[in-house]
């Protein structure tokens, strides 16, 4: 008889260890996409006025040409599904590469505003991508009680992207004297800030190029030979066998229902599950925290501080966002992800709600908003305080539920739907804040406080925990509620 802790359990133990340390590698790969999803979405704001003043455009077609990128996002979002679903989640990582690398090398050497917008619209398209082929892979190759963690690095590696194109955007800008003034090759410090984006591509379509495909994907293909050395690779402490069946019985009881990958159904005409994914990303973007990393600068501006402090804050900001994720990371599968999700939501209708009554005791000077007294720290602590509650719970979570909550044979189609929901979101919340802005800044922040409750109510009333469970048994949570004891 083997004694645990003897020299089996030893080896044991040291093979659970090389296992997980290969999984982390493999997730933590695959959340590339993320980095370049927060570095492409983000990298444009040091470029913003440069563009404006080297294109000679007004500020309505500005604002279009920075927008246009997030209905790229909602098209690739909404593609993604069908090409990973088609030819695998590797193939679309790697035309993700491709596209993020066409679009920052096209969108440094722009030579008019129509051709900026056309690149812009193509990186759009690779971010789409991204948003839905990361959390996919991720959630597909994680054993499950790892996989609320591991899920979550799609977020910490967004949050780092963000910090990545705010530092380049800034260190750029600096070392040129000025975002518009010629750096490298004579071109302008702007040019440059796009053209960075190349070497993160470059790294995500190699990293493509080295890693296995999802053990899902290939047994929805009949592929259970291959799906099986990769599951004993990364998981071998778990029940191989039990794993594979669950997978295809899942896949085989949409068959024989006639919903084989199927994503209608009878509420409004799709699933119920879809309905869920999609108003978790809306609520997610409906809050407002897009509105943080978008215009921080006049926001501290109008707490009285300089441009060059505003901007410096902006980036301590997108570091807190880091370190708080490193939270929810820690936590997700401890917690689970309702609480976590719940909290947050409290948090944030707090954080908001204060910085509602800030901005209505604000007095107004050359059209821009000015708090006076002890209301300008309040609002700076109230905004910082939104971005801890989001980030330690809905930016990760919500990408983690995402991962898990669709059936094995619609799962990339449904998160491709549910990102393609929460990019639309994006947009019209980016592009419907100045105007609300210069209405009502208590009003605007207010409505982020009424979808901010009303995320806390749609979990608490729609979704149901998750943690510890196989994908195939979350998903039947959305499916069929699970039975009362004694029923």
């Amino acid at each position: 008889m083997r004694r645990p802790g003897g020299q089996d359990g030893r080896a044991a133990g040291d093979g659970k260890r090389v296992s997980h340390a290969k999984v982390v590698g493999l997730a933590t790969a695959g959340a590339v996409g993320g980095f370049l999803f927060g570095f492409d979405s983000s990298v444009v704001n040091g470029a913003v006025d440069s563009i404006r003043s080297a294109f000679a455009l007004s500020q309505a077609v500005t604002g279009f040409a920075v927008a246009i990128a997030l209905i790229g996002c909602a098209v690739g979002a909404w593609l993604a599904g069908s090409i990973a679903d088609r030819y695998g989640r590797i193939p679309a990582m790697k035309l993700g590469a491709l596209l993020f690398l066409v679009s920052a090398i096209g969108s440094g050497l722009a030579v008019g505003v129509w051709d900026l917008v056309l690149w812009r619209l193509v990186g759009g398209l690779g971010i789409g991508l991204a948003s839905v082929i990361a959390p996919a892979y991720i959630a597909e190759i994680s054993p499950r009680h790892m996989r609320g963690r591991l899920a979550s690095l799609q977020q910490l590696a967004i949050t780092v992207g963000i910090f990545a194109a705010l530092l380049s955007d800034a260190l750029l800008g600096t070392s040129a004297g000025g975002a518009d003034h010629a750096f490298w090759l004579g071109l302008g410090a702007w040019r440059w800030m796009f053209i960075m984006g190349a070497v993160p591509a470059i790294v995500y379509g190699w990293i493509a190029f080295v890693l296995p495909e999802s053990p899902r994907f290939l047994i929805l293909k009949g592929k259970e030979d291959a799906a099986r050395r990769i599951f004993d690779d990364t998981a071998p402490d778990e029940d191989t066998d039990r794993a594979i069946r669950d997978i295809r019985e899942a896949i085989e009881q949409d068959r024989l229902s006639e919903r084989k990958g199927a994503l209608r159904g009878s509420a409004l005409g799709l699933k119920p599950v879809l309905w869920v994914g999609i108003a978790l990303s809306v609520f997610q973007q409906f809050v407002g925290i897009n509105v943080i990393f978008y215009y921080s600068t006049s926001l501290w501006k109008s707490v009285g501080f300089g441009e060059g402090s505003s901007l410096l804050i902006s980036v301590l900001t997108s570091v807190t966002n880091i370190l708080v994720t490193l939270v929810a990371i820690a936590l997700v599968d401890r917690v689970g992800r309702k609480p976590i999700l719940l909290v947050g939501s409290a948090g944030m209708a707090v954080a908001l709600g204060t910085m509602a009554l800030a901005f209505s005791t604000a007095t107004v000077t050359n059209g821009e908003p000015s708090l006076s007294g002890p209301w300008g720290p309040v609002a700076l602590v109230a905004a910082n305080l939104f971005v801890v509650c989001f980030g330690a719970s809905w930016g990760p979570v919500v990408w983690v539920l995402l991962g898990e909550i669709f059936p094995p044979a619609i799962r990339a189609r449904g998160l491709g739907i549910a990102a393609a929901a929460q990019w639309v979101a994006n947009f019209l919340i980016t592009v419907s804040f100045p105007p609300m802005a210069a209405w009502s800044l208590p009003l605007t922040y207010g409505m982020y406080t009424l979808f901010a409750v009303l995320s806390f109510v749609f979990v608490l009333a729609k979704v149901p925990e998750t943690n510890g469970m196989s994908l195939e048994q979350a998903e039947t949570l959305f499916v069929r509620p699970p039975k009362k004891r004694g029923s």
